[in-house]
């Protein structure tokens, strides 16, 4: 049993300027002499977390949190129609990532990251693999074609009735495309009440998906405020109505350029969300990934899952 560790709070915190106007917020915890780990968030656009951490060893981790482009505190922020969505796409978050290490004269780093945080993880594992020493994964996403359709419209076979009120939430011409553009292009409206209704309409599908999954959250997505619900949805929506700029299967395909990265990957066995075909397809392409199915957990996790991350990041903090 791994214990959590007192809380700890950010010993440092900045921006970093990435050079086309936006600002990314960033904050350092536990020993600035420690193994570096950056904690890469879900969404897109969810922000990283405010409470302090428990799972890391203050004395062991050098722990690097940081909001991606337009949400949380860094700016322009999403929520405000002056951020320019054509500057946020995975290669800009990717690129983003890199420049933050180099800020900080990290020469490798764990990375750790769940849901879209997997995604970017990973395509940013694959472009840089000798900047990571090792990765800990939870609520594995790739956003495959498949899996964006599935969370915006396969998954209405067990919430129909939520999922035709998000889909009546876009024009009755655009209900049998693409659902995701459709939302991004209502949060591109000029009239606010517009975007509200649309991120209210998102974030009640989102909440709907995981309500009925062991340990399901009410309110998981929605209880944010109302400038944090516009920057999720038109960032979440923005990305996914454009594939995430990844080629079909790009993220398992690549995983053998992964070889010699330990990783640990967790996912829960009822991940309505992200059903876990996509993390066990994932382990088998990946050499020395090591897979833990959780079978009392869905996409918000569980004890058992939790733990399950804990341990590795355990297992990791003494190698070099």
């Amino acid at each position: 049993m791994v214990d959590f560790y007192p809380e700890t709070g950010p010993y440092r915190s900045g921006f970093l300027d990435t050079g086309d106007g936006n600002r990314l917020s960033y904050e350092e915890l536990g020993n600035p002499e420690g193994k570096p780990a950056l904690v890469v968030h879900g969404g897109p656009g969810a922000g990283m977390p405010r409470r302090p951490t428990r799972a890391w060893d203050p004395q062991a981790y050098r722990v690097i949190r940081y909001d991606q482009r337009n949400c949380g505190r860094s700016t322009p922020h999403a929520g405000d129609l002056s951020a320019d969505m054509a500057l946020n796409t995975t290669q800009h978050l990717i690129d983003d990532i890199e420049r933050l290490r180099e800020h900080l004269g990290v020469e490798r780093w764990l990375l750790a990251g769940a849901s879209w945080g997997t995604t970017l993880a990973l395509a940013y594992a694959q472009q840089h693999p000798e900047r990571v020493s090792e990765m800990v994964l939870q609520s594995i996403m790739t956003s495959r074609p498949a899996e964006i359709e599935w969370l915006y419209r396969g998954a209405a076979r067990f919430q129909p009735e939520a999922w035709e009120r998000f889909r009546d939430g876009v024009p009755a011409d655009q209900r049998e495309g693409d659902l995701p553009a459709a939302y991004a292009r209502l949060m591109e409206h000029p009239d606010r009440a517009v975007r509200v209704k649309a991120a209210a309409g998102w974030l009640a599908w989102e909440d709907a998906v995981i309500s009925g999954e062991p340990n399901g959250v009410p309110g998981l997505y929605s209880a944010r405020e109302e400038d944090a619900q516009l920057a999720f949805v038109r960032i979440c929506s923005h990305i996914f109505g454009h594939g995430a700029w990844l080629t079909p299967n790009q993220l398992i395909d690549g995983a053998a350029k992964l070889a010699g990265i330990p990783a640990v990957l967790v996912h829960g066995r009822h991940d309505m969300g992200c059903p876990v075909q996509t993390a066990w397809e994932l382990a088998r392409a990946w050499p020395g990934a090591r897979l833990h199915i959780v079978e009392d957990a869905g996409h918000a996790g569980s004890d058992a899952a939790g733990q399950l991350v804990r341990s590795a990041i355990e297992e990791f903090k003494n190698q070099r």
